[in-house]
């Protein structure tokens, strides 16, 4: 499994590397049970402050493993249900700063990674597609994640039309989907900048930020609001949360606790 996804410390950064490029990064059972444990290893690492996901080869990932998809079916009905996906770091609940970095294709269950991580950037020759429909799966999990992004517009074109439509890079921008599109081969080189600038702030707050947002989209307005209200006030007693002004008015770097 280790092969499969590949995990490097690069300081206070974790790059995650989809490493099947044979089969253009496909997820098979091993894959997503190696990425769980990843994200569950990250939770206990304090010093691991954000993880940037890209894939090996010509391919982001060509989504779900077709053999995979064939032997989960074969299950009986009740042990299928029992098992939501949990292969990203939102499924898994970890609230770490995840950069997604798109080398080339991206396809299908590839679309979680896109829609669940925080910042997202692609290269130029990203290629931004839905298959399940032309495999006979139902598309739900990912456009529906999608929809945090962008529009229903292009979520319905996506899932109807399936391989047929291919958004590339630029459209996958202008459609919100990805926030920026560099040169090929600046693509890892800039996703470790951002990483890196994602490491200056405090981890804590950080990571409480993005539960109270992220969680956010399971309440309505009010009750999301009076939720996040409660996390603000009760942060205020984390050490963070007065280093940081006390290292302002002394005009000198903070120092943060470890996330």
């Amino acid at each position: 499994m280790d092969d499969l996804v590949k995990a490097e410390r690069r300081g206070q950064v974790l790059v995650i590397t989809l490493n099947r490029p044979d089969k253009l990064n496909a997820l098979n059972r091993a894959m997503q049970t190696r990425l769980q444990q990843l994200f569950e290893e990250v939770r206990e690492d304090g010093r691991i402050r954000a993880l940037v996901i890209t894939g090996s080869g010509r391919a982001f990932c060509s989504g779900a493993d077709v053999g995979h998809l064939g032997a989960q079916a074969a299950l009986p009905m009740d042990q299928q249900l029992v098992h939501p996906p949990s292969f990203t770091a939102r499924q898994a609940k970890l609230y770490k700063p995840v950069i997604c970095a798109v080398n080339g294709m991206c396809a299908g269950a590839g679309l979680h990674f896109v829609s669940d991580s925080d910042i997202v950037i692609a290269s130029d020759s990203a290629v931004f597609t839905d298959t399940h429909v032309n495999v006979g799966q139902v598309s739900a999990l990912e456009p529906i994640g999608l929809l945090q992004r962008t529009s229903l517009t292009t979520v319905l074109r996506m899932v109807i039309l399936g391989k047929a439509e291919r958004l590339s890079a630029a459209q996958a921008l202008a459609s919100n989907m990805i926030s920026e599109v560099v040169a090929d081969d600046r693509l890892m080189e800039r996703a470790m900048e951002l990483a890196e600038l994602v490491c200056a702030g405090s981890p804590a707050a950080i990571q409480a930020s993005l539960k109270a947002i992220w969680e956010s989209f399971h309440y309505p307005l009010d009750v999301a609001l009076n939720r996040s209200f409660e996390q603000l006030i009760r942060y205020r007693d984390h050490p963070d949360a007065k280093e940081g002004p006390a290292a302002f008015l002394e005009k000198r770097p903070p120092q943060w606790t470890d996330g």
